[in-house]
């Protein structure tokens, strides 16, 4: 069926009179010599599921008119985990190349896309009707039925830097990956044949341990056993059609793909001396118009609490994310600063470094210190250890509406004292952690006494107090977005690694572990960038992680929460490992189109 065609079957199968109605309206104006603005239509219908040959899958798409018909749009998480279709660089964020079945050195096919609701939509109505797929919605499901295609042969070589397995087809059709500890499984809608079965029985080689094929009536599933956990790149090519697994240490596929104005998703490996690594990262026009960057957590009425960067992205519909600082994984409490539209949710920690920035586009790295004092009206003067905080330290804490409603001492033997209107109101002895919480005051705040209660005379009920607070440096208080993580990797263009000062031990600042960062190029441009391992197995020290954002272009740049924690998110998806393996965290960075 032509695609042309294809658009009017669509047409007849999905009419509906809002959009008759709009295309009237319209008319009428323009008649009257009325402009209108030059913005697509809102969409016709969109859906969170996806029924592809008989198996549901929970993906978006979404469905729109505009002057061809209807089209049908598929989010770009949906086509590269559920469909196979690479996405390949692109300098223009209207137009998407891909790679699905087709051949490198021809121009490649590219999708029309559009941005709604924090996900990235691909039209895909006409690559729909030249691979003879049928398409159907029924309210918010969209049906795709592909042809009946078949494996007509799978082979595997051993090439100089591994293992190759093609898998052979009688023309083109959806697959999809899913990695399960050291199996990885590729599902084709595709029917196999006993003689296939044969074929594969004595697979085995540099990487590949074996391959096993599970055939039913419209899928096979064609499992991978490979040893280190590495992970493939799976592609497809045309002439004939097939599927290429390539079994290989840097198997990372390079990116350059511009996803929406100002923002580009990178993937490369990196030089950094001797050793390779691959990296993934963001790339952020801070000045362009409709981009935002704020601190995300997953429940800002209470800082207790962790989720997958995903949830919490979701949830703050950010289209992009990056996990952020530290936390105590047991009580589920932030350490480190975080600042939301000039409110503390949580206070700085041991002078470690953080991130300032503002909606102007004006970016700081430094270490950073906040310093609060109270004074009582019989002028005594009371420094306060921490705000906001689940570090716990002997001295006086203070914790505001900000945390949440409530305080649960987080040791024992604290006092706490509720304050409001500036003037204390109670004293409250607590014996034991993780009990009896206290309302924290919404016209005040709670002051907690650890360890040393001698100031408790100075904080009778019926005293006045004045609050002073400052940060250090003091030019970071203006910004309204702060986050805290560390240590401070670069600043002005040197590295500035030292762990020491900013209260880390040891074995955090010598240990090799997975790294996420954020970093300010020379522009101005931001870097959310993570990376796991170099290509001989071995993580990252907190200097190679240094070394490797000089290579990309920082200037400046700050060490954020490592090791399961990393994770980088973009367009409803996790970019930079399988989805299940990535930890709960307790903030992150967004990214946000206005």
């Amino acid at each position: 069926m032509s695609a042309k065609r294809y658009s009017t079957v669509l047409q007849r199968r999905f009419s509906f009179e809002p959009v008759r109605l709009i295309g009237r309206v319209v008319g009428a104006l323009l008649l009257l010599g009325i402009a209108i603005p030059a913005q697509p239509l809102p969409p016709v219908r969109q859906g969170a599921q996806i029924l592809l040959n008989g198996q549901m899958v929970s993906e978006s798409w979404s469905q729109w008119q505009d002057d061809s018909g209807l089209r049908i749009g598929i989010s770009d998480r949906a086509l590269l985990s559920t469909f196979g279709i690479q996405l390949l660089s692109a300098n223009t964020a209207t137009q998407q190349p891909i790679q699905w079945f087709t051949q490198p050195n021809l121009q490649p096919s590219a999708l029309s896309t559009r941005i709604m609701s924090s996900l990235r939509y691909l039209d895909v109505t006409d690559l729909a009707a030249q691979n003879g797929w049928r398409m159907q919605v029924a309210d918010s499901v969209l049906k795709i039925t592909p042809s009946v295609v078949k494996v007509s042969a799978i082979r595997h070589s051993q090439p100089d830097w591994g293992d190759r397995i093609v898998i052979e087809l009688d023309r083109s059709t959806p697959w999809q990956t899913d990695a399960t500890n050291q199996d990885v499984v590729l599902t084709l809608n595709a029917q196999t044949t006993p003689d296939i079965l044969q074929q594969i029985k004595t697979i085995s080689g540099t990487y590949v341990q074996s391959v096993s094929v599970e055939p039913s009536p419209n899928q096979t599933r064609v499992r991978l056993s490979l040893v280190n956990s590495i992970q493939p790149r799976i592609w497809s090519l045309a002439n004939p059609d097939r599927i290429v697994v390539d079994v290989r240490p840097d198997s990372l596929i390079e990116r350059n793909v511009l996803w929406a104005p100002g923002l580009r998703w990178r993937q490369q490996t990196v030089a950094i001396g001797s050793n390779r690594v691959p990296a993934t990262w963001l790339e952020l026009d801070p000045r362009q118009p409709g981009l935002s960057l704020k601190p995300i957590v997953p429940n800002l009425s209470s800082m207790m609490g962790i989720a997958p960067l995903a949830q919490t992205a979701k949830q703050a519909q950010a289209i992009a994310a990056i996990n952020g600082g530290f936390f105590n994984r047991i009580r589920q409490l932030p350490l480190g600063a975080i600042r939301l539209d000039g409110r503390w949710l949580s206070g700085p920690i041991l002078n470690r470094g953080a991130i300032a920035w503002d909606d102007l586009g004006n970016f700081a790295f430094n270490r950073l210190t906040l310093q609060e004092t109270l004074t009582t009206s019989t002028g005594q003067r009371l420094p306060i250890t921490h705000l906001n905080s689940g570090y716990i330290q002997a001295g006086v804490a203070r914790y505001t509406p900000d945390w949440g409603t409530v305080y649960i001492p987080l040791s024992d033997n604290e006092l706490i004292i509720s304050v409001q209107n500036n003037g204390v109101v109670s004293q409250q002895p607590l014996a034991k952690a993780g009990i009896a919480g206290v309302p924290i005051p919404t016209n005040g705040y709670l002051l907690v006494l650890r360890s040393n209660q001698s100031s408790a005379a100075a904080l009778s009920p019926g005293t006045s107090l004045q609050l002073e607070s400052s940060t250090e440096p003091a030019e970071i208080r203006r910004y309204p977005y702060i986050l805290g993580a560390g240590p401070l990797l670069i600043q002005n263009a040197q590295i500035v690694v030292n762990p020491k000062i900013e209260g880390f031990s040891n074995a955090f600042a010598t240990e090799a572990a997975p790294r996420s960062a954020i970093a300010q190029t020379n522009a101005g441009q931001i870097l959310l960038v993570t990376a796991y391992t170099k290509l001989n197995g071995s993580a990252l020290t907190l200097t190679e992680m240094a070394q490797l954002l000089q290579q990309i272009g920082a200037v400046n740049a700050l060490n954020l929460d490592g090791g399961s924690s990393t994770t980088l998110y973009l367009g409803g998806q996790v970019v930079d490992r399988p989805p299940n393996s990535a930890a709960r965290v307790h903030s992150g960075i967004g990214i946000f189109l206005r």
